[in-house]
């Protein structure tokens, strides 16, 4: 039991480190953008530049957990995480984008590499409830960052507080480090016989999840609802403060409490997946709870009393911040033996891509409009749109 938990506990922490990396800028952008002058709404583009390094890295990341191992490429990101960090704090707009870029280039590979650990250790009939576990690394670094980096600001300033949490990464780094030859020596056999199998380029994943229908089916909703889940993660601090009026500090309260709501989210939806609802009904449904949610977000002012807002935040925390985990395990279930992370990896691109494209363009949108309602309610209408098509396609999707 304790050898089977080992890499579960290791990539939850890892996961949840590199978490709350990402989404570090993001919740201290209020207070980053009364000192450089820059406005707050960047943090769209500052989130878009992360993932854009994820998609590219996240593609190579098969190849370098065959040449690696999955801890050591582990380690490897997470110290990427903590040098974009420490050039984020520069405080000058050029290099915050290249630190972007940076952390990017860590977050890529991180899921690929526990995919890959967890693929091969767990049964497949706790798939979902285990993948939803060590994806609760996602929120939980999320709720991390609601929790901590506000204070870390209001006593040390922003700048320090990105230190910190570099800091925080690179000693993750090193905590791995004594469980890293028994976790890679494991599954060094696997990753020597599927080697000579994916050495036929960079691209290899994308072709083999195109010629297949449930994944690239699946691989296209990650795309859309990564958008929903980073446009709530992003935004909702720069929301909560700009447009309810609400105090910094309360403000990181209710992100982390929609964080933590992702948490348990996770846990029930993997339950579920694994024991009581087919994973892409599941899905469908999820859908439609986050463009209830979006178009809540959109409907809301200052006004709407705050149990009615927080009730918004943990609703869509729970699902637009809870579906990664029953997606990962589907993508493991569908993958060739030893090949799910490079499989989930391929998906992945697609997933960033939804990242890269949507909350900067929702920057513009607010730019052009004054308005987060318009933004938020175009998310809303697209992401109804994809819940239906997971929804009525399932009986295809199945037969596949």
């Amino acid at each position: 039991m304790r050898s089977a938990l080992t890499p579960l506990f290791v990539t939850l922490a890892i996961q949840a480190l590199a978490s709350m990396a990402a989404l570090t800028v993001p919740v201290l952008a209020p207070e980053a953008a009364a000192d450089t002058g820059y406005p707050a709404k960047l943090a769209g583009v500052f989130i878009g530049l992360v993932y854009a390094g994820a998609m590219g890295s996240s593609l190579i990341s098969g190849a370098l957990i065959d040449r690696l191992g999955p801890v050591r490429v582990s380690q490897i990101c997470l110290l990427l995480c903590a040098a974009g960090l420490l050039l984020a704090a520069s405080g000058m707009l050029a290099v915050m984008g290249l630190g972007a870029l940076v952390i990017g280039l860590g977050y890529g590979p991180v899921t690929p590499s526990s995919s890959h650990l967890l693929a091969r250790t767990t049964p497949p009939h706790r798939m979902g409830l285990t993948f939803s576990l060590k994806q609760t690394g996602v929120p939980l670094g999320g709720a991390m960052a609601g929790l901590t980096v506000p204070s870390l600001v209001s006593g040390w300033g922003w700048q320090q507080a990105l230190v910190v949490v570099a800091g925080l990464c690179a000693v993750m780094a090193a905590l791995s480090q004594p469980v890293r030859g028994a976790l890679d020596g494991a599954s060094a056999d696997d990753r020597r016989a599927q080697a000579p199998s994916r050495r036929r380029g960079v691209f290899e994943p994308l072709r083999m999840i195109l010629e297949r229908p449930p994944l690239r089916d699946i691989a296209l909703c990650s795309f859309f609802y990564s958008a929903v889940q980073l446009t709530v993660t992003t935004y909702m601090v720069i929301w909560l403060t700009e447009v309810y009026r609400m105090e910094f500090l309360l403000a990181g309260v209710v992100m982390a409490f929609a964080q933590g709501a992702g948490v348990v989210g996770r846990l029930l939806w993997g339950w579920l997946a694994d024991r009581h609802v087919p994973p892409r009904v599941l899905l469908s449904f999820l859908g439609l709870i986050m463009a209830a949610c979006m178009a809540g977000y959109a409907m809301t002012g200052p006004d709407w009393a705050l149990g009615a807002v927080l009730v918004i935040a943990i609703a869509s925390g729970a699902t637009a911040i809870g579906w990664n985990g029953v997606y990962l395990a589907e993508v493991a279930r569908l993958s060739p033996p030893g090949m799910a992370g490079m499989l989930t990896g391929g998906t992945l691109f697609f997933t960033y891509f939804g990242v890269v494209t949507v909350p900067p363009a929702l920057a513009g949108i607010i730019g052009a409009t004054g308005s987060f309602a318009v933004a938020f309610g175009a998310v809303a209408v697209i992401t109804l749109a994809v819940a239906a098509y997971i929804g009525l396609t399932r009986p295809r999707l199945v037969a596949n």
